[in-house]
């Protein structure tokens, strides 16, 4: 992201969302997610996929937000319950492709497995990479975050707002997460 990118008038009104997982055993934090997601974006999708190639027929239908609930190997492949892989880098590219505005992988992954998989730098989107949901602490945070964004904030200053940045900065009512600013500038309401 360049500073150009923060004076570009970069805004979706009606933001449709998809609210995803690769694996059966994501259907009640998906369910539970979605309802936050409704909450502001009545435009919200959500779904929970046998197979990538259903995956990436769904993923091609214009979502501005990709919530998605997956694992992440070692190797940086997205682990399926179905046939097919696909990694986080190409993940993220289909994503820009596709110009989808925040990928937000939101089940627990290791820092180093999306370290490995998800190569960012120079993409043009919004990553969010989650290390710990930590109980109640991450539909509580979504809620915050996606009530700030829904009413005017960019997600770089929505989120500085709730969980300021820095060594001495504490946030013990915050999921753990790796946050990447690509599309800074870009607002979804």
């Amino acid at each position: 992201m360049g500073i150009l990118d923060f004076f570009r008038r970069d805004e979706v009104v009606g933001s449709k969302v998809l609210v995803c997982g690769l694996a059966a055993r994501f259907e009640e934090p998906v369910t539970t997610d979605s309802q936050i997601y409704r909450q502001f974006y009545p435009s919200t999708t959500t779904r929970l996929f046998n197979g990538a190639e259903e995956s990436d027929r769904t993923l091609s239908h214009s979502y501005d937000i990709l919530h998605l609930f997956c694992d992440v190997a070692p190797d940086g492949v997205l682990t399926h319950a179905g046939s097919g892989v696909f990694t986080g880098t190409g993940l993220l590219q289909k994503c820009c492709d596709l110009n989808v505005k925040l990928l937000w992988i939101a089940s627990d992954n290791q820092p180093d497995l999306y370290i490995t998989g998800f190569k960012a730098r120079g993409k043009r989107i919004n990553l969010v990479m989650t290390i710990d949901r930590d109980g109640s602490k991450f539909p509580a945070f979504l809620n915050k975050l996606l009530f700030r964004m829904y009413y005017g904030d960019t997600m770089p200053v929505a989120w500085a707002d709730l969980c300021a940045q820095g060594p001495h900065f504490v946030h013990p009512d915050t999921p753990s997460t790796i946050f990447f600013a690509g599309r800074g500038g870009v607002k979804l309401r």
